[in-house]
């Protein structure tokens, strides 16, 4: 029996604008119009971290002449505000401050990890032409129990944040008393939106469809993700439950990316950054980027399946076929164009298909597919579906342009 899931009704292949949505949210920073791209430090360090740890991972990757070499650097791990600006985005996580406030209750930097304190190295990440992101909790502790959160000091912690010219905010949901996500989130909203700074907003938890669009650019649909198949294929399965949830300026989060750590092959790595991408997750790095192997520079900086993530039209990709380990997901893009992946589960080498049903191409429309993965045109021109020979635990992804009936 083939077990066959629809699209819904606003996927059509001639979609070119998304039909505006009211928020009535509290949060209007004009931050996130395409999805975050950057680093963060947890994935690979943990609590193991220091400003000589973000200024090297800045310095050295991100801005020095062997990464702009490789085109990585021109390409940026950024987002888009609501106009041509762009950034670089690296991210402090958790562990950071000392273990209690100050005497005048305001969060403290651990000095044995940034004696310069925390003003000090934005100034420097700034000057490298970066933004640096940090990280709190709206329970009383941090998760990993540290240092203090944020509940009853939000408008002192946002000043400070914005006094320090933080950019980004990863605010968890650790040791929060089991209160209610609208108890306690919209406080720490309003505190960023009073400081008159355009701090990005991620949301640490989870479940977010009747709260979250409100509050925040992003939020976490998922538990933590770990550097294994298993681990990464779930969390792009539960993410997609809130697919219809996304769009320009809220984006659904399934947790950093692994590439790179360790954990998966070449090909599963793929799949990750492939299902991260056409889900128009946020791009954030997870590994050491000091030491880039080639082969996981040559994921993280597909130029080609960057754009799929960053396309303006801001549609979120959604399985339409499943036959057992075979998956077909997929996602209109700007320009008349769609995106597929089709995504091997299963043990052994698989022929997959995705039939114009599936897709919402209309019937005997003749497409040309781009694999983003191989860089190159297909020869061959497709009518009514597009399959390929894909191998385990692996993926194609093709980008599908309808040409004129003359062609």
């Amino acid at each position: 029996m083939i077990a066959v899931l629809m699209l819904v009704t606003r996927r059509w292949i001639g979609v070119e604008a998304r039909p505006a949505v009211e928020r009535r949210n509290l949060l209007t920073n004009g931050l996130g119009m395409t999805p975050p791209m950057g680093w963060n430090t947890w994935n690979h360090f943990y609590c193991d971290i220091n400003e000589t740890v973000i200024r090297e991972s800045g310095t050295n990757i991100l801005m020095s002449d062997a990464l702009v070499s490789t085109g990585l650097a021109k390409l940026g791990y950024r987002y888009r505000r609501k106009s041509d600006d762009f950034f670089w985005h690296g991210h402090t996580n958790d562990c950071w401050a000392e273990h209690d406030r100050d005497s005048k209750g305001y969060l403290v930097p651990r000095k044995s990890m940034f004696p310069s304190g925390i003003k000090a190295l934005t100034d420097y990440v700034h000057s490298k032409g970066l933004k640096l992101g940090i990280y709190s909790d709206a329970g009383s502790r941090t998760c990993s129990q540290t240092m203090p959160g944020s509940l009853g000091h939000e408008q002192k912690d946002a000043e400070t944040f914005a006094s320090w010219g933080i950019d980004y905010l990863k605010y968890d949901n650790c040791n929060n008393g089991d209160l209610k996500p609208m108890k306690w989130y919209p406080a720490m909203t309003r505190a960023l939106m009073s400081t008159g700074r355009s701090i990005f907003l991620s949301l640490g938890d989870m479940h977010p469809d009747l709260w979250a669009d409100k509050l925040g650019n992003s939020w976490r649909t998922t538990m933590d993700i770990n550097d294994s198949w298993e681990s990464m294929v779930s969390r792009a399965d539960q993410n997609e439950v809130y697919a219809e949830h996304a769009r320009p300026d809220s984006w659904n989060d399934p947790d950093m990316l692994e590439v790179g750590n360790g954990g998966m092959s070449n090909d599963e790595y793929i799949v990750h950054f492939s299902l991260w991408a056409t889900s128009k997750a946020p791009l954030l790095i997870g590994c050491d980027v000091r030491n880039l192997s080639k082969e996981t520079l040559a994921i993280l900086g597909n130029k080609e399946v960057i754009a799929v993530n960053q396309d303006l039209l801001g549609v979120q990709a959604e399985k339409v076929r499943m036959e057992g380990d075979h998956k077909v997901w997929t996602a209109p893009l700007s320009g008349y164009r769609t995106v597929v992946v089709l995504l091997n589960r299963s043990p052994e080498f698989r022929i997959i298909t995705a039939q114009w049903d599936d897709i919402s191409i209309p019937p005997k429309t003749i497409v040309e597919a781009r694999d983003l993965w191989k860089h190159a045109t297909l020869e061959k021109r497709f009518v009514n579906k597009v399959k390929a020979n894909v191998s385990s635990h692996a993926c194609k992804m093709f980008r599908l342009t309808p040409l004129p009936l003359s062609e």
